[in-house]
């Protein structure tokens, strides 16, 4: 057993030591099921399973990564209500939906697919024991209830490690686990604010703007999917779990890289450039005869003096205000004026015939249409449409993995889940017997 993986080495131990299920007191003992558990595409997370509490958007967006990645997630969800996000409809998307389908929205669907969704009442202690039981197969929790609240209601990391020591336990909140502003509620747009996200975001001459996506939530889930990673690989060497704490403000300082430095190191604090780049110039969007935005970048004195080529201005660098970047940078402004007066010249396919080929990044600002549309979209399987009886048109259409691997893909196995839609089956494989589910839902539990 020695060469098996932690969790499979426990899993076989589990197996040996099944028996028929009955109640003791307030504690539920397993029974053999007659439902394996299901097996997952050969992702290089296949094995693992994920135990989520996680709710609105970094907790599942990080989850959904272990998903398409192969790992077996199951969200554990309030009953009646789950997730606030299957509320969350668009304007005008109820019609998109068949009737008596809910709760369910496309905001939901978008974080939560390849997952099985278990309702559980976590202030009843009969559900209390399914999570407890739960959590002796389990590799990886996460949860984003407010520091200690977890603990509180008997999930939290003190309690379940007890009963598995290699749970990798994660947990994911607004400001962290200690600290003046610990019990703090955080969302992303407070998370941007307060960790200067926003004060350099939009244009020098507007106000503070929240960004289109909820970039501290996702970056969150990001970070936190790769320490789960991380505490994984340990646990392999070593056979123990540990606690993962991971806050939206952390991510937020910590994503200020070279704008931070800049402050920290030389006292110089940031600024709003609109699209812009602070330490390079030109780096910018610029309006086209047409109307559209075209986004150029030269990053070096090399790449200046072709896009000067190709633009017809040979004349640029030979001037001593932009003969290197820094001085670009110094005359921003003014190198500013000249470019809007270049590209307002020509419509924005005729500036892209002019740039094809030059080596130089560019690329107009799409629409969310265009940007589906695009044919590097396509080429790398980015829209992968699911059956799905749910939606008014029988189809869902679903973002793909970002990240490809050549031997254990990422896929996209399961449409998103209905409430409570998977809780008999999850139930069976930890070994509950019909009667048992039949007395939780009576009880509440579930």
């Amino acid at each position: 057993m020695a060469k098996l993986p932690f969790l499979l080495q426990q899993r076989v131990l589990l197996r040996k030591t099944r028996h028929s299920a009955h109640k003791l007191g307030n504690h539920w003992t397993r029974h053999e099921s007659s439902q394996s558990i299901p097996e997952s595409a050969d992702g290089p997370l296949k094995g693992i399973r994920v135990l989520d509490f996680g709710r609105i958007l970094a907790g599942p967006f990080c989850s959904q990564i272990l998903a398409d990645y192969g790992a077996d997630v199951i969200k554990v969800e309030q009953p009646h209500q789950g997730d606030e996000t299957r509320s969350w409809h668009a304007k005008g998307e109820a019609s998109a939906w068949k009737p008596g389908t809910g709760p369910i929205s496309f905001y939901f669907a978008s974080v939560n697919r390849n997952k099985r969704s278990l309702t559980l009442d976590l202030k009843n202690p009969e559900a209390l024991d399914v999570v407890r039981n739960l959590a002796k197969n389990t590799d990886v929790v996460i949860e984003n209830f407010v520091p200690g609240g977890a603990d509180k209601l008997g999930v939290g990391y003190a309690a379940l490690s007890k009963i598995n020591p290699g749970l990798i336990y994660a947990s994911i909140s607004g400001y962290g686990s200690s600290g003046p502003y610990a019990k703090r509620a955080g969302y992303d747009a407070i998370a941007a604010a307060e960790g200067g996200l926003m004060h350099i975001t939009g244009h020098p001459d507007g106000g503070p703007v929240r960004p289109g996506l909820g970039m501290t939530d996702m970056s969150t889930g990001l970070y936190t999917h790769g320490a789960i990673l991380a505490a994984l690989y340990h646990r392999e060497k070593t056979g123990r779990g540990q606690h993962i704490s991971a806050s939206l403000f952390e991510t937020q300082i910590s994503l200020l890289i070279n704008i931070g430095a800049n402050w920290l190191n030389m006292g110089v604090d940031g600024k709003r450039y609109g699209a812009a780049h602070p330490s390079i110039v030109p780096y910018n969007t610029w309006r086209c005869q047409d109307g559209v935005w075209l986004a150029v970048a030269a990053n070096n004195d090399r790449q200046f003096h072709t896009l000067c080529r190709l633009i017809d201005r040979l004349d640029l660098p030979e001037d001593p205000r932009f003969t290197n970047n820094a001085q670009r940078v110094e005359h921003r402004p003014l190198m500013d004026d000249i470019f809007d007066s270049v590209f307002a010249s020509k419509s924005s396919e005729e500036w892209l015939k002019v740039m094809d080929g030059s080596g130089l990044a560019h690329g107009p600002v799409n629409s969310i249409q265009k940007a589906f549309e695009h044919p590097q979209a396509q080429a790398r399987d980015m829209v992968q449409p699911v059956e799905w009886d749910a939606v008014a048109s029988g189809e869902w259409k679903g973002i793909g993995p970002a990240v490809k691997f050549s031997e254990t893909k990422a896929t996209i196995r399961e449409r998103p889940p209905r409430l409570g839609e998977h809780t008999e089956s999850v139930l069976a494989e930890a070994g509950y017997s019909d009667e048992d589910v039949d007395e939780l839902r009576r009880s509440g539990a579930i």
